[in-house]
């Protein structure tokens, strides 16, 4: 609690001793007035900030929701690629390997397009975070994409396509593979929407202006019924308030890259380790660990 609303408590408290000191010591009875209507104040402001933090924790709750879709669909896809994709019977044992092969590289563009979307919501470099699943030759056509992931899913489509024309895909299979695509394009989209549409100014700004203000009103309202006990009784409703204010805008942006985050890092390493899985492999990359309590 030091850590997370540490400095404006303190500074709090401060202005707290301050005014209490004026109006003890010199007896400066003006500094404090009984009359400011804390309880009405308080309660005005208390629905302003825990409308502005229902917002926050909706655009949070729905990147994780999308980022939830984003795993089942990712199983979906690599089931669907792995069960129906089958070279015909008559088909001769080097086109039985390109099926493999195609197979297993569609199932890692995959897991490259998840790594990819991560990076690219959190403002970093996406094509580090895909060696292992793409090699080097079209990682040197995906840099300077400003969409990498979008671009693997484009190549995703055609490969799939191509599987239809040679026929080891059906019709009916091949419009169910491009369903599964089309719904990770749609959770990407929702994805991008809360990274590239902050929250509103106002929402913002006058929620931490009002609470601001109302803990600098708290001492001046309290000190003629409390006295010396003002420190104690203001920093404590003060706390409350401030802390609330900052869940509020810790929540907003799901996608910043900081510990309040949806847990991005441990989602992609999921759903890697589960298409790995589904491909044979044993080596699988190592869970996700909290640091500090909290799941990145």
């Amino acid at each position: 609690m030091v850590r997370y609303v540490g400095v404006p408590v303190l500074v709090l408290a401060l202005w707290d001793f301050l005014i209490v000191v004026a109006y003890e010591v010199p007896h400066w009875t003006w500094v404090g007035s009984g009359a400011v209507p804390l309880a009405l104040y308080g309660a005005a402001i208390s629905i302003v900030v825990g409308f502005r933090n229902n917002y926050a924790y909706g655009r949070w709750w729905e990147g994780r929701t999308l980022w939830g879709a984003i795993v089942n669909r990712s199983r979906t896809l690599a089931r669907q690629v792995l069960t129906t994709m089958s070279a015909p019977p008559s088909a001769s044992e080097e086109e039985k390997a390109e099926v493999v092969a195609m197979q297993r590289k569609l199932v890692y563009y995959q897991i490259a397009f998840v790594h990819a979307l991560r990076q690219q919501l959190r403002g970093l470099d996406p094509i580090a975070e895909i060696r292992g699943t793409v090699s080097a030759e079209e990682r040197e056509t995906l840099i300077g994409d400003k969409n990498v992931s979008l671009a693997l899913q484009r190549k995703m489509s055609a490969m799939a396509h191509e599987a239809r024309e040679r026929g080891w895909l059906t019709d009916w299979e091949w419009q169910a593979i491009d369903v599964s695509m089309s719904a990770l394009m749609d959770s990407q989209g929702g994805a991008e929407r809360i990274k590239n549409t902050p929250m509103p100014k106002q929402y913002d700004f006058f929620p931490r202006l009002f609470v601001d203000i109302y803990c600098l009103m708290l001492p001046i309202g309290m000190v003629e019924g409390l006295h010396w006990f003002t420190p104690l009784g203001s920093t404590v409703v003060g706390f409350m308030f401030l802390a609330l204010d900052k869940i509020g805008r810790d929540l907003q942006d799901p996608f910043d890259n900081g510990i309040y985050d949806v847990p991005l890092t441990a989602i992609t390493t999921t759903i890697e380790t589960n298409l790995r899985q589904m491909l044979g492999e044993r080596e699988l990359p190592a869970p996700a660990v909290a640091v500090d309590g909290m799941l990145w």
